[in-house]
Protein backbone atom coordinates (compact mmCIF):
# COMPACT_ATOMS: atom_id res chain seq x y z
CA UNK A 1 0.00 0.00 0.00
CA UNK A 2 1.28 3.18 -1.00
CA UNK A 3 1.55 6.69 2.07
CA UNK A 4 -0.25 9.35 0.66
CA UNK A 5 0.51 12.90 2.35
CA UNK A 6 -2.15 15.53 2.46
CA UNK A 7 -4.71 17.15 4.41
CA UNK A 8 -8.10 16.12 4.89
CA UNK A 9 -11.00 18.05 3.83
CA UNK A 10 -11.86 18.55 6.91
CA UNK A 11 -8.22 19.46 8.15
CA UNK A 12 -8.69 22.05 5.02
CA UNK A 13 -12.41 23.42 6.07
CA UNK A 14 -11.06 24.18 9.61
CA UNK A 15 -7.82 26.25 7.93
CA UNK A 16 -10.23 28.54 6.09
CA UNK A 17 -12.40 28.74 9.01
CA UNK A 18 -9.80 30.27 10.97
CA UNK A 19 -8.40 32.44 8.10
CA UNK A 20 -11.80 33.64 7.48
CA UNK A 21 -12.33 34.75 11.14
CA UNK A 22 -8.84 36.40 11.17
CA UNK A 23 -9.54 38.33 8.43
CA UNK A 24 -13.05 39.65 9.53
CA UNK A 25 -10.83 40.69 13.44
CA UNK A 26 -8.09 41.92 11.01
CA UNK A 27 -9.46 43.83 8.26
CA UNK A 28 -11.58 46.28 9.95
CA UNK A 29 -8.72 47.29 12.42
CA UNK A 30 -6.29 48.20 9.33
CA UNK A 31 -9.12 50.11 8.11
CA UNK A 32 -9.27 51.69 11.18
CA UNK A 33 -5.51 53.05 10.93
CA UNK A 34 -6.09 54.76 8.00
CA UNK A 35 -8.36 56.87 9.94
CA UNK A 36 -6.85 57.30 13.27
CA UNK A 37 -3.31 58.57 11.20
CA UNK A 38 -5.37 61.04 9.36
CA UNK A 39 -6.24 62.38 12.65
CA UNK A 40 -3.01 61.88 14.11
CA UNK A 41 -2.06 64.01 11.19
CA UNK A 42 -4.61 66.92 11.73
CA UNK A 43 -4.04 66.84 15.29
CA UNK A 44 -0.29 67.13 15.04
CA UNK A 45 -0.64 70.23 12.81
CA UNK A 46 -3.16 71.91 14.81
CA UNK A 47 0.20 71.59 17.72
CA UNK A 48 2.14 73.47 15.05
CA UNK A 49 -0.07 76.31 14.69
CA UNK A 50 -1.15 76.70 18.36
CA UNK A 51 3.10 77.01 18.65
CA UNK A 52 3.66 79.07 16.14
CA UNK A 53 0.96 81.41 17.11
CA UNK A 54 2.48 81.85 20.28
CA UNK A 55 5.77 82.32 18.85
CA UNK A 56 4.47 84.94 16.87
CA UNK A 57 2.87 87.00 19.48
CA UNK A 58 5.93 86.83 21.90
CA UNK A 59 7.68 88.09 18.70
CA UNK A 60 5.61 90.73 18.00
CA UNK A 61 4.86 91.89 21.79
CA UNK A 62 8.69 92.86 22.16
CA UNK A 63 9.09 94.08 18.64
CA UNK A 64 5.99 95.42 16.50
CA UNK A 65 8.25 94.89 13.22
CA UNK A 66 8.57 91.50 14.26
CA UNK A 67 6.22 88.97 13.76
CA UNK A 68 2.96 89.01 11.69
CA UNK A 69 -0.48 91.00 12.39
CA UNK A 70 -3.01 87.81 13.08
CA UNK A 71 -7.05 89.24 13.34
CA UNK A 72 -8.48 85.98 12.35
CA UNK A 73 -7.35 82.33 12.84
CA UNK A 74 -6.64 81.87 8.68
CA UNK A 75 -4.13 84.27 9.36
CA UNK A 76 -1.83 81.79 11.49
CA UNK A 77 -1.62 79.07 8.35
CA UNK A 78 0.71 81.36 6.84
CA UNK A 79 3.38 81.27 9.69
CA UNK A 80 3.84 77.45 9.27
CA UNK A 81 7.17 77.04 7.33
CA UNK A 82 5.50 76.56 3.91
CA UNK A 83 2.60 77.21 4.57
CA UNK A 84 -0.52 75.26 5.88
CA UNK A 85 -0.40 71.73 4.09
CA UNK A 86 -2.47 70.96 1.01
CA UNK A 87 -5.93 69.73 2.03
CA UNK A 88 -6.15 71.20 4.95
CA UNK A 89 -7.88 74.06 6.02
CA UNK A 90 -8.60 76.48 9.03
CA UNK A 91 -12.40 77.78 9.73
CA UNK A 92 -12.41 81.50 9.86
CA UNK A 93 -13.05 83.38 12.86
CA UNK A 94 -12.31 86.95 14.02
CA UNK A 95 -9.70 87.60 16.95
CA UNK A 96 -9.37 90.58 18.68
CA UNK A 97 -5.84 91.77 19.56
CA UNK A 98 -4.30 90.54 22.71
CA UNK A 99 -7.06 87.72 22.88
CA UNK A 100 -7.35 84.08 22.19
CA UNK A 101 -9.16 81.95 20.50
CA UNK A 102 -10.36 78.13 19.84
CA UNK A 103 -9.27 77.77 15.72
CA UNK A 104 -10.87 74.79 13.95
CA UNK A 105 -8.40 72.81 11.39
CA UNK A 106 -10.41 70.86 9.11
CA UNK A 107 -8.14 68.07 7.63
CA UNK A 108 -7.84 65.48 5.50
CA UNK A 109 -10.84 62.85 5.44
CA UNK A 110 -13.62 63.91 8.36
CA UNK A 111 -10.32 65.14 10.71
CA UNK A 112 -11.03 67.98 12.68
CA UNK A 113 -8.69 69.70 15.55
CA UNK A 114 -9.33 72.41 17.75
CA UNK A 115 -5.90 75.09 18.73
CA UNK A 116 -5.81 78.44 20.27
CA UNK A 117 -5.00 81.16 18.61
CA UNK A 118 -3.52 84.13 19.77
CA UNK A 119 -4.59 87.67 18.04
CA UNK A 120 -2.08 90.58 17.88
CA UNK A 121 -2.21 94.28 15.79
Amino acid sequence: MVNQDGFTLVELVVVLMLISILSAIAIPRFLDWGKSAKQTATNAIASSLATVSASNFAKRSSNPVLGSRVSNCRDLGVLLIGGLPSGYTITPQAIASESTVSCELKGLGESTATFLGIGIG
